[in-house]
């Protein structure tokens, strides 16, 4: 057990690790113009760059929690910053396109080895009760300000030394965290399944390379190779699905898709991941391109969208308790809509305080709000022995929602243009912010699967308790069974 003296701060050093790799997957949004004019894309190529990492991130995620459960987790640990220092180093140094694509995507890797086993420290550093409640609020607290904080210190960054440091300021962070690591984490292993299961994580990470890439091409293809490619992304998808039928140690037992609320809430999980994404990839070429703003501007323009996000989502957990995670949910997700519908009427002369101010704040209070009813209602119906697996696909639907977002409002504003003019550019992006309400269709139909409330009638008690506050009276689960991949 870790002295008393030393868990807190261990708890600053693993939840400075989550900020990063958090941060890291929306920093890049704001440097994306600059990246683009700089290494030449080709149209639509630059999306790659977001969403090489967050596929990456979300396909190897549940894997790299595994590992880190078997091989040790301090030392997987170690070995992952190490990894992420190295492909940032690549990322910053890149000459093309493609070096940069191939170096976020290793950068994504990283991630996914380094995150599940971040959150697996906590949990067995401190043992279950308050001090872990306090330590998880404080973990959940962080990474969500990594999520939010990308457009205020990615404009600065950028203007100010250019694009390559966004991933450059990565490198001393991890050192440090590797040097200290030895002198405050303790190492650990689960005492669960044994083995890995690649060939789960290949399908499934490959079956979601060719999907997005297949949204990303449509544009420029002929509709027979975009169906082909579609075609290909499904078998791999049936591939992954009789791998793990017949893995003894499957990366996702299908078993826990028996559950409503857990595909529900994943759903949820998706639909947030895709419009919040895909939202900030078109307001971020919006207001650079087709504006001329700089990244600085740009960074305060959104930071509105950070603010409401963090204040809807303590709202959230405070109705989730009292309404149940499906109302919660489904009135956030059409607040939402509303956001991306005023979103959907900007021209080249909309002033921000006219329409973009409005749209962010109501699409943000919205993002806040329902990522948790989202997160709860996905982990309420779950067993203790499957809360880590649940927690990891929670974790990388959102990833991986991400990526498809990216890729799909990326095709939708290339092929809206019909030009390079601002004029042209915006007739896109407001097709591109209309899209946004497919996905938010995605999370309305997760919310018909989660139940609203579950009767709990104490003796002597005629109130009503939400899924939430039951499964929160759960014992305790193992530690075997906390990290994301158990």
């Amino acid at each position: 057990m870790v002295p008393e003296s030393k868990r807190w701060l261990a708890l600053a050093l693993l939840c400075l690790t989550g900020f990063m790799i958090i941060l890291d997957a929306s920093i890049v949004l704001v440097a994306i113009p600059s990246i683009e004019r700089e290494l030449a894309f080709s149209i639509g190529g630059v999306q790659w760059v977001p969403s090489g990492y967050a596929l990456m991130f979300g396909g190897l995620l549940l894997l790299g929690g595994r590992i880190s459960d078997l091989l040790g987790r301090r030392r997987v640990f170690m070995t992952g910053l190490l990894l992420f220092a190295g492909s940032s180093l690549l990322c910053g140094f890149a000459w093309s396109g493609d070096a940069l694509v191939l170096a976020r995507g290793l950068q994504g890797a990283a991630a996914a080895v380094l995150a599940p086993s971040a959150l697996s420290i906590v949990m067995t550093t401190f043992p279950s009760g308050p001090d872990r409640n306090k330590a998880l609020g404080i973990w959940g607290a962080t990474s969500g300000v990594g999520g939010t904080a990308g457009s205020l210190i990615g404009g600065p960054v950028t203007d100010g030394l250019g694009w390559q440091w966004i991933f450059f300021i990565n490198v001393p962070v991890c050192v440090m965290v590797v040097l200290l690591a030895p002198l405050l984490l303790q190492d650990s292993r689960g005492s669960g399944r044994r083995g890995f299961d690649v060939a789960g994580a290949a399908t499934v990470t490959a079956g979601l390379i060719v999907l997005v890439y297949a949204v990303i091409q449509a544009p420029a293809s002929s509709v027979l190779r975009t169906v082909l490619l579609v075609l290909v992304s499904g078998l791999l998808f049936v591939l992954f699905v009789f791998v793990e039928k017949r893995s003894a140690a499957p990366l996702v037992p299908l078993r826990i898709f028996h559950s409503r609320a857990l595909v529900g809430g994943n759903l949820i999980t998706i639909s947030w991941g895709l419009a919040a994404f895909g939202l900030n990839f078109v307001y971020t070429q919006y207001a650079q391109l087709a504006l001329g703003v700089s990244a600085v501007r740009y960074g305060l323009m959104s930071a509105v969208l950070a603010a409401t996000a963090v204040g809807g989502s303590m709202v959230g957990q405070h109705l989730v308790t009292r309404v149940g995670p499906r109302r919660v949910a489904f009135v956030s997700l059409l607040a939402a809509g509303v956001g991306t519908t005023l979103m959907t009427r900007l021209t080249v002369t909309s002033g921000y305080f006219e329409l973009a101010f409005w749209g962010l704040t109501i699409f943000g209070a919205g993002l806040g709000a329902g990522s948790v009813a989202g997160s709860i209602a996905s982990l309420s119906d779950v067993a203790g022995e499957d809360a880590g697996i649940a927690s990891g696909l929670q974790n990388a639907s959102f990833q991986i929602g991400g990526a498809v977002g990216i890729a799909v409002v990326s095709a939708v504003a290339t092929t809206g243009t019909s030009g390079s003019t601002p004029v042209a550019l915006t007739h896109g992006y407001r097709i591109a912010f209309a899209t946004v309400w497919v996905f938010i269709a995605i999370g309305i139909t997760g919310c018909l699967l989660v139940k609203q409330l579950l009767e709990v009638h104490g003796p002597g008690s005629g109130h009503r308790r939400s899924v939430a506050a039951t499964s929160a009276r759960r014992p305790p689960r193992k530690e075997a069974s906390c990290s994301s991949s158990d």
